[in-house]
């Protein structure tokens, strides 16, 4: 034991003094933020007017709980963030890019070996210098540092810095990918629940078109209607049927899409029963500035840490230029005896500093510092475009968000307006004041008007969707993946 702690003492110090040379820093460029290329306020306009002054939370500091008030949807929300396997992969792409992260950042320190060996040797007597054969025996055991790069010119760092920006950079994808499987199962709870509703009203149609064809055929045999008020009766009733086929069809796929999402099959008691059932499904809330939401947007986050990490790898590309000092040493005992191992005079030790100096490289070098800067350069372009993306977006939810209401007020205006002469013309009808085509007509009319209706509000409750997910989201305690790393 005394040994051993001999041993290791005589390799710390000079391991010390390796760690104390090796650089601080790097030669990577300072990182400067690049100026967002979009305006400091949202779009204003006929179509912004009931959101242009807003201001208030952003919505990435709201929970998606709070967010999606439906008891039925947070339960659906909560299975796929457990279940859904695009999640699932993104998380697992976190914990790769973390143990890779660890293996470069492992370089900046010398890598300690333990080792013991033994050789047997027989020398024949035409080789030996006393011209008798012989055996000999050499054992040895110690601890050495194996091919450490003596890192003063931050090659090594830099190349750690990279790692850690692309980890940085994963868990803002899972973010991406939390938050878009979050908005697409609420938009598939929503769409499900619309199209149950027209099924229903589209099978409330037909039973009521079948009464009126089956009128129509009663009077026609007596001769009163015409076989034009026949077969118009008829028309609407194999419309009804058309759509009834059709909405069967949406609902089932609503359904299996919602099941892929969720990533496991779906109680029956957690799916919607109509869309008026789930009108106030989710929370309304105001967008907040543009600042706030494009430095919280994870999908922009991810950008700028794929650019950190490539301006990273320019430092790591200078380096190159610049001589590359490795380092192998070992501290030990050595004897012809095994029973000599560790007896006074054994010590050895060996200390082997290598140093290489690029002359000629073919101008291999420069074209990597080319493509680092180049690369860099890309990444600085492609983080500008996602900015703008987001920005268009978002002013693209807001535009849709300031003019919906008005379209489900008219809309529902609409609704009523033919509800009421679907009524009349039916008393008329009764009387014998009007024809039955003008009762058909309309009935076709209050359809249309009732689709159009359901379409709307369908259209408002995912446009707030679409908001959640334009404006970054929000995390709730206890969402599946990792967190950021220090």
């Amino acid at each position: 034991m005394k040994h051993i702690k001999r041993m290791t003492a005589s390799l710390c110090l000079p391991l010390g003094a390796i760690l104390c040379l090796s650089g601080c820093t790097t030669m990577a460029p300072k990182y400067t933020q690049p100026a967002a290329p979009v305006p400091a306020a949202w779009p204003g306009g006929a179509a912004y007017k009931e959101v242009a002054a807003e201001s208030g939370k952003p919505v990435a500091d709201i929970p998606w709980r709070e967010y999606f008030i439906d008891e039925q949807l947070r339960t659906l929300i909560a299975l796929a963030l457990e279940n859904n396997r695009d999640l699932r992969v993104a998380a697992l792409n976190i914990e790769r890019f973390q143990a890779l992260y660890q293996i470069r950042r492992s370089d900046l320190f010398p890598k300690v070996d333990a080792s013991a060996a033994g050789t047997f040797q027989r020398i024949p007597e035409t080789l030996s210098s006393s011209g008798r054969a012989m055996t000999v025996e050499q054992y040895n055991a110690g601890l050495g540092v194996s091919s450490y790069e003596l890192d003063l010119f931050g090659r090594v760092r830099s190349l750690k810095d990279q790692a850690l920006e692309q980890y940085l950079a994963t868990e803002q994808a899972r973010r991406v990918v939390q938050i878009s499987l979050v908005s697409q199962v609420a938009a598939g709870y929503l769409t499900l629940a619309a199209d149950r509703e027209r099924l229903k009203l589209a099978k409330e149609t037909l039973a009521s078109q079948q009464d009126s064809y089956q009128l129509i055929g009663r009077r026609y045999e007596a001769g009163v209607s015409s076989l034009l008020d026949s077969l118009q009766a008829r028309t609407s009733v194999d419309t009804a049927r058309v759509d009834i086929a059709r909405y069967t069809a949406l609902v089932a796929q609503d359904e299996n899409a919602l099941t892929l999402l969720v990533g496991s099959q779906i109680p029956a008691e957690l799916l919607p029963e109509a869309l008026s059932e789930t009108l106030t499904a989710v929370k309304d809330v105001p967008p907040g500035l543009p600042s706030d939401v494009l430095l919280r947007r994870p999908d922009i986050l991810q950008a700028e840490g794929q650019l950190k990490g490539a301006n990273a790898n320019i430092g790591a590309a200078r380096a190159a230029f610049f001589p590359k000092i490795t380092l192998v040493s070992s501290v030990g005992f050595g004897s012809d005896e095994l029973a000599g191992l560790f007896k006074p005079g054994s010590f050895a030790w060996s200390f082997a500093p290598r140093i290489s100096l690029p002359i000629f490289d073919g101008g291999s070098n420069r074209a990597n510092l080319k493509v680092a800067e180049v690369d860099r350069d890309i990444m600085v372009a492609r983080y500008e475009q996602t900015i703008q993306g987001a920005f268009r977006e978002v002013a693209d939810a807001l535009a849709q968000r300031g003019t919906i209401d008005e379209q489900l007020a008219a809309q529902q205006s609409l609704t009523d307006a033919a509800a009421e002469r679907y009524l009349l013309s039916q008393a008329r009808f009764e009387k014998g004041v009007d024809s039955h085509l003008n009762v058909l007509d309309s009935q076709r009319s209050l359809y249309g008007a009732q689709q159009g209706l359901i379409s709307t509000r369908l259209s408002r409750l995912t446009t707030m969707v679409t908001l959640y997910k334009v404006l970054g989201g929000g995390a709730s305690p206890g969402d599946n993946g990792k967190s950021e790393g220090k």
